[in-house]
């Protein structure tokens, strides 16, 4: 097919990095559908973290590809190379150095050091049930609402149209081939290629088509916190030890995370609690009394919060799915920010090549049958109590 017409549903980080590789490569019928506003889902709630420290090696080398287009933005996308700082506790240093070896052999840029060292990174933190460290110098935070408009602008300088308040109902087959998309509003969108990179709702457009995503709504609540002292160049902290993660604000606020999912919180996206419950805000208190005992003048500025997309397996399905056309990028579960400019361009060979173009990026592990095959995709070295997120 010479000059394939395109729908991507979704408006999202993810949704618009698909939109810009594909229009990039050459497709010139490329169509953005959002049923809000660009990033008014799970983008605009992201903590936008940038790392690359990840026990699945697909994922740290789609985040590894993306990190130089973080670095090249800079402002634009407003992201801090701060650096990413990983502690863990007793039990997971095994873990921690075959992690950090994997990496390496990536190519990443990162290094185990000593917990005093860590300390002289973050010198407000208490350090003594932390074991083992390690550190990424090009790491950092970003704006995930910022790329998402960066590659709203190159899809349309690529010819790509993008709108807004565009619900999509249905996808509309005929036989084993999608022939387009039917909005909320009644009009119909005629495609050979549909990508639904729509986060939790994803699962709702293809439930018809009889095509099972095993997608669950998970909410997390964050917590922006006043620390009385100067953050600005923390570098991004991951304690795996108190299952908890912070990211320096500037102005003497930091972000802090949860990152304990042993009981989760399943919610439907449209309809969830968008702060910190009681009970929340008391398991948090703790582990931050615990662990940043060197703040003089701490305080909560406020709370939020957002909601991951996530599969059985918290690792995204970027697939061809069922029908002939249709693909879907989603399940992201808490990584996609920070790997989206990976995601376009792997999306891009999926739907021109038919496969991936980089060695280092074996797209079928990614694919949608493996929950069904029983074959997840889990990291050869997972920390403990934070598996999922690692």
């Amino acid at each position: 097919m010479l000059d394939p017409r395109v729908v991507v549903v979704g408006g999202g980080v993810n949704g618009l990095s698909i939109a810009r590789a594909m229009s990039e490569r050459g497709l010139k019928r490329v169509i953005v559908l959002e049923r809000d506003t660009l990033a008014s889902g799970g983008s605009g709630k992201s903590s936008g973290i940038v790392r690359c420290h990840y026990g699945v090696s697909l994922l740290a080398a789609l985040a590894w590809r993306s990190l130089p287009l973080f670095e090249e933005l800079a402002d634009e996308a407003g992201f801090h190379q701060v650096g990413y700082l990983l502690a863990v506790g007793a039990g997971n240093e095994l873990s921690l150095r075959a992690n950090v070896q994997m990496q390496q052999e990536l190519g990443i840029d990162v290094e185990e050091i000593t917990v005093d060292h860590a300390c002289r990174m973050w010198p407000y933190i208490r350090t003594d049930d932390l074991c083992a460290a390690a550190f990424e110098p090009r790491g950092g935070h970003a704006d995930a609402s910022l790329l998402t408009q960066h590659f709203s602008r190159r899809a349309r300088a690529a010819g790509a149209q993008i709108r807004q308040q565009a619900a999509v109902r249905r996808v509309l087959t005929v036989g084993d081939r999608v022939v387009g998309v039917e909005m909320s509003s009644g009009e119909r969108i005629d495609a050979d290629i549909v990508v639904i990179a729509a986060g939790w709702w994803t699962a709702e457009l293809v439930v018809e088509l009889e095509i099972d995503i095993p997608l669950k709504a998970f909410r997390v609540g964050m917590m922006v916190m006043q620390t009385g002292c100067e953050s600005g160049r923390l570098p991004v902290l991951s304690d795996l030890a108190s299952l908890q993660y912070a990211r320096p604000e500037g102005d003497g606020r930091i972000v802090i995370g949860n990152s304990d999912h042993s009981d989760p919180l399943y919610v439907d996206p449209d309809d969830y609690r968008d702060r910190m419950t009681e009970r929340e805000l008391d398991r948090a208190a703790g582990k931050i009394t615990h662990r940043f005992t060197g703040f003089p003048d701490a305080s909560v500025s406020h709370t939020y919060a957002g909601c991951y997309d996530i599969t059985p397996d918290w690792n995204p399905v970027i697939d061809q799915v069922g029908i002939h056309g249709l693909f879907v990028a989603t399940g992201f579960s808490g990584h996609g920010f920070k790997i989206s400019p990976a995601v376009g361009d792997l999306m891009a060979d999926l739907v021109l090549e038919g496969g991936s173009r980089d060695p280092s990026v074996v797209a079928s592990d990614f694919r949608l049958s493996r929950f069904a095959e029983g074959n997840l995709l889990r990291s050869t070295h997972p920390y403990v109590g934070a598996g999922e997120m690692r």
